[in-house]
């Protein structure tokens, strides 16, 4: 059975985790779907978002301690499959893909790391994020450095070292997440949010997330330059021409791929 059910909806993605009898728990299998579900969506050329979403009303339950027991438990076996999940993060931050991740129910550890690299987090008012990591003996390893870019590193550290808890209401106060909705309006705000990305360029989204991943280690002057050629390449490219030319001509643009 797969762990994640994938859907095409036009040019989104919907990516739902599918192993709602333990809330979706992370397993090597889901984690290896994901990537690979991932992989596609960038070879295909014609995906401009993907929905990241959980099945049974809950995001994720974070890692599968069942299934982790089962793996190999020397020392090296152990880091390379936590790599992995690691890795899963890097490649869903890095995607020139805009992500939207859609948080229901529980929303712990690697849960709550995916929550953090999404481009939009759209919270229902069920949701319920923790990082129980630190309560039971472990560390929020590869999910740190997101936890830090996303909520700065006091905020993180306190929610890490304390096995944090937040409703959705304290999620959207230290801006874990940016919209709140009821539950029955989650849709209606997905559908809108996808609506905003999708009237955005593609190769604009790739090249301003790749762009905007420098400039929050580099000081602004260093990235002066190669700020300017980054422009001057999209303004010149076809999909400033075809922005500019819609601009003027009081029309929508038409990007490629639709």
């Amino acid at each position: 059975m797969s762990h994640v059910e994938a859907r095409r909806e036009g040019p989104v993605l919907y990516l739902t985790l599918n192993r709602p009898e333990v809330r979706n728990a992370m397993s090597a299998q889901m984690v290896s779907e994901l990537r690979d579900a991932l992989v596609q969506a960038e070879g295909a050329g014609d995906v401009r978002a993907i929905v990241l979403r959980g099945a049974g009303g809950h995001f994720s339950a974070g890692a599968d301690l069942k299934d982790m027991a089962r793996r190999p438990r020397d020392l090296e076996s152990m880091a390379q499959s936590n790599a992995r999940f690691g890795e899963l993060c890097v490649a869903f931050a890095n995607a020139p893909i805009a992500t939207v991740a859609v948080l229901e129910g529980t929303v712990m550890g690697g849960g709550f790391g995916l929550a953090c690299v999404a481009d939009v987090a759209i919270a229902g008012d069920s949701a319920l994020f923790r990082l129980p990591e630190t309560s039971i003996g472990v560390v929020p390893a590869q999910i740190a450095a997101f936890l830090v870019e996303r909520l700065g590193y006091a905020e993180a550290k306190r929610l890490a070292v304390s096995g944090g808890k937040l409703d959705a209401k304290a999620a959207l106060a230290i801006r874990l997440v940016h919209e709140v909705h009821p539950s029955a309006e989650v849709d209606a705000a997905l559908a809108r949010v996808l609506g905003e990305l999708l009237q955005c360029a593609p190769g604009a989204v790739a090249a301003t997330k790749a762009l905007m991943a420098k400039a929050r280690f580099a000081p602004p002057a260093s990235l002066v330059q190669e700020a300017a050629q980054v422009f001057a390449r999209a303004a010149l490219g076809p999909e400033g021409v075809e922005g500019a030319g819609a601009f003027v001509q009081k029309r929508k643009p038409k990007w490629a791929p639709q």
